[in-house]
């Protein structure tokens, strides 16, 4: 039989239900309330049962998102409900609306796939419509992906085409974004900066400002004061990089391998330009990616200048995926962990 898999991801942990012995496929979707993983069986009937609690009559296809359907294909008829829809002439759409609240995480997650998708072309899904309707609702389509995990070549090949075409600089001169993304459900305000160092020290003041809202982080971020004013200088002040767009969470669970070609597709973005080093780093805390993946992508992109400096460069790159987490977690060993890295990196400066 099929089961389903419910999960809840929020930029980097997921929970899970179902049979250990099945084999992961999925569909492509977007936090917080549409994404589902199924799980298939490798015998059995074909029978799926959906865990998350979802309205149906929510996802029913409106009139108004009709018309945007019909936008992107002008003769076809339409059937399904959202997330999934099919048209007359055999193609798969991925659709989904959310509240008027929810604009600015729409449309993060739609500029950053069609950023990624012009420097890479089929890595991610490709963005067919989005936008806000009258009533301020967004709406999303986008071309759907059946896809299942990330074997070990194919993980090779994503490697690759990171370093060989995504990370590649481009004309963009400055760093940061120019709207603001999610990463998980933390919004992130980006912004444009001259150097490197000027965006990532704004990227982590963003997240010691959630926590000190909090009241409940006080020494945590008075030592993620201090790696901000002795570390991020340090570190990241010698670098003569120029900018790379990144996808900003990218671990092993937004990314898979195209169920039709076995291409790698990445998805789910918190994209921004910035350090190319800076976008392994979840990949690093949260494992599913390979030493080969790793190793394929620094023989085509190789570590920056000072390369002396690098395994302290990882400890901050990968401090900001450990705040981030103690941002949406509430503390607990991701607050542990990230006052470790600041440790480490202050005993690094002196």
């Amino acid at each position: 039989m099929i089961t389903a898999m419910g999960r809840r991801e929020l930029g980097g942990r997921r929970e899970t239900r179902g049979s250990t012995e099945a084999a992961e496929t999925c569909f492509y979707s977007r936090r917080p309330y549409h994404y589902v993983l199924f799980k298939k069986l490798t015998a059995g009937p074909e029978v799926v049962t959906l865990l998350s609690l979802i309205d149906v009559t929510a996802l029913m296809i409106s009139d108004i998102l009709l018309q945007r359907l019909k936008s992107v294909e002008p003769n076809a008829t339409f059937t399904g409900s959202m997330p999934r829809v099919s048209s007359s002439s055999g193609k798969v759409y991925f659709v989904k609306t959310g509240a008027a609240r929810e604009k600015d995480q729409f449309t993060g997650e739609a500029e950053s796939l069609e950023a990624m998708g012009s420097l890479a072309p089929g890595l991610v899904p490709k963005v067919l419509d989005a936008g806000q309707f009258e009533d301020g609702k967004p709406y999303f389509i986008s071309e759907y992906k059946d896809f299942g995990s990330l074997g070990g070549k194919t993980a090779e090949v994503l490697a690759k085409r990171l370093a060989t075409e995504m990370h590649r600089p481009t004309d963009q001169k400055k760093f940061g974004f120019g709207v603001p993304t999610h990463c998980g459900a933390t919004k992130m305000r980006n912004g444009w900066f001259d150097t490197w160092q000027e965006c990532y020290d704004d990227k982590i003041s963003e997240l010691l400002d959630y926590l000190r809202a909090r009241k409940t982080f006080t020494e945590l971020c008075e030592k993620g004061e201090q790696v901000r004013e002795r570390v991020i200088p340090r570190l990241l002040g010698p670098l003569r990089i120029q900018p790379a767009l990144l996808h900003g969470d990218l671990w092993s669970g937004n990314a898979g391998a195209d169920s039709a070609s076995g291409e790698p597709v990445i998805f789910d973005p918190s994209s921004y330009y910035g350090h190319n080093e800076a976008d392994l780093a979840i990949a690093r805390i949260f494992g599913g990616f390979s030493q080969p993946f790793f190793t394929t992508y620094f023989k085509h992109y190789p570590k920056a200048e000072p390369v002396e400096d690098y395994e302290a460069r990882c400890d901050l790159y990968e401090l900001f995926h450990y705040l981030n987490h103690t941002v949406l977690f509430g503390g607990g060993g991701y607050a542990s962990s990230a006052e470790r890295k600041m440790d480490s990196l202050l005993k690094v400066v002196g």
